[in-house]
């Protein structure tokens, strides 16, 4: 069961979560970080550090959260649904293209009223 990236990551981007990762498994995206699905070892050592409060393994992920669950997949795959595997991830690296849907995502939790 690998980790998650959730919600509060948005637009934060804090990094930190990545000094921590033993493998380089998590990403930097435009508006947020992602884990990669297969290269996560689940550790653990990114959810204990994150400043936000944005990682979770998959089984634990509130259910408002769930779409998290696919936007963390989609991070990884290519226009074929081919599953990326890029070997590892350094600061300096472009950016990954954000999902098409973590803008309607980020929209809804980012409002003030959203759970």
């Amino acid at each position: 069961m690998t980790l998650v990236i959730t919600s509060t990551c948005i637009d934060v981007k804090d990094g930190i979560c990545t000094t921590v990762c033993p493998v380089d498994c998590i990403y930097e995206g435009e508006r947020m970080f992602y884990i990669h699905p297969t290269e996560c070892i689940e550790c653990g050592m990114c959810e204990s550090i994150c400043p936000v409060d944005a990682i979770r393994y998959a089984d634990e992920v509130e259910e408002a959260q769930h779409a998290f669950l696919a936007i963390n997949d989609a991070a990884f795959r290519d226009g074929a649904d081919t599953l990326l595997e890029p070997g590892g991830w350094s600061k300096g690296d472009e950016p990954l293209k954000d999902p098409p849907g973590l803008a309607t995502l980020a929209e809804h939790y980012l409002r003030k009223d959203a759970p």
